[in-house]
């Protein structure tokens, strides 16, 4: 987890995200992705609906079901991302323990960062690049997460969350070593 507020972080990412979804022209959510088999409504779709029973298995928290992404991914990642906000802006959670059954037991706010948020920062990648958009991301953020992921690289590609890592040269930018770490090539162009 990046030091800092847990909901300041996720407002400037899902922001960030929101942003890329914003700026995908109507006939681009069908774009192909770095993520084999996905088109672009499918980085709004794996963040909308993997996230809600994640957060319910290790909290009593539900999140309100929003739009449909097939209809309206805008309206979609909109919703989700206010509902995620709303629990981490609320101080009632701030103390509230979050007990995932796989997962040691870690402060709900810091479970959200860890887990959800990151995964928002790494898919901003997926959207950009597949629908022609700006996709610089945070190279100190990158940096972090790189090291903090690094020691856990045999659990990561167990878990089947990430592909082969995708070597990059040495001195390769922050951005490209993680998403090679992650299992996309950096160099990943739309055909």
């Amino acid at each position: 987890m990046i030091p800092g507020a847990p909901a300041e972080e996720h407002r400037s990412i899902a922001g960030t995200f929101g942003a890329r979804v914003r700026g995908v022209a109507a006939e681009g959510w069908d774009a192909p992705t770095p993520v084999a088999q996905w088109r672009a409504r499918d980085v709004v779709r794996h963040l909308v609906e993997w996230f809600p029973a994640f957060l319910a298995d290790g909290s009593d928290i539900e999140l309100p079901p929003g739009p449909d992404v097939d209809v309206d991914p805008v309206a979609a990642w909109d919703h989700h991302a206010a509902a995620v906000q709303a629990v981490l802006d609320d101080p009632a959670y701030a103390d509230v323990t979050f007990t995932h059954p796989r997962l040691p037991p870690l402060p709900l706010p810091r479970a959200i960062a860890q887990f959800y948020t990151g995964d928002v920062f790494l898919h901003t990648w997926d959207l950009a690049r597949a629908t022609g958009q700006d996709d610089t991301l945070d190279a100190e953020r990158c940096r972090v997460m790189l090291h903090g992921m690094e020691p856990l690289d045999e659990m990561l590609r167990q878990s089947g969350q990430y592909g082969p890592r995708v070597p990059v040269a040495g001195d390769a930018r922050w951005q490209d070593r993680l998403i090679g770490f992650i299992g996309r090539d950096p160099a990943w162009q739309p055909s």
